[in-house]
């Protein structure tokens, strides 16, 4: 139902980039000023905007956002996704960087990988809410092509 639910009636859909390992070249910190992104994949998601707010300094003026991305667990796994901190998230147009990720809503409330030695059954996990922060397309190095 949580699938008709998000194709048929919200039909919110983002593209979602993950960093590609293997061609990002890291430093001897671990860290990589030049990040390497895998095409995007299509995937539908519930949408909550926080308001936005206009920074202005030296530089002058900054829009910042924050964006809140509730994915069902399922459909990721058919996607084969794994969502991290660092992912690309794109939607109006706009990249938004992952900062944390939650996996805390459980069918019937119940978590079947802590199940104190009783029965399994019941219990599931059923989304996985990605916060992201508004970036730069040109930090990240993104372009459209036709």
């Amino acid at each position: 139902m949580n699938r008709e639910l998000l194709r048929e009636i919200i039909e919110q859909e983002v593209g979602y980039y993950k960093i590609s390992l293997q061609d990002t070249q890291a430093n001897i910190y671990g860290e990589s000023l030049q990040k390497t992104f895998l095409p995007p994949v299509l995937i539908n998601c519930l949408l909550t905007q926080a308001d936005q707010v206009v920074s202005i300094d030296d530089f002058g003026p900054d829009l910042q956002r924050n964006l809140s991305f509730a994915f069902l667990r399922d459909d990721l796994v058919d996607a084969n996704l794994i969502p991290e901190v660092g992912d690309i998230i794109l939607i109006y147009e706009q990249y938004y960087e992952v900062d944390t990720v939650k996996e805390n809503q459980y069918f019937f409330g119940k978590d079947p990988s802590y199940n104190y030695g009783r029965s399994d059954r019941f219990g599931n996990s059923i989304s996985i809410v990605c916060d992201a922060h508004l970036t730069r397309a040109d930090k990240l190095g993104i372009t459209r092509v036709r």
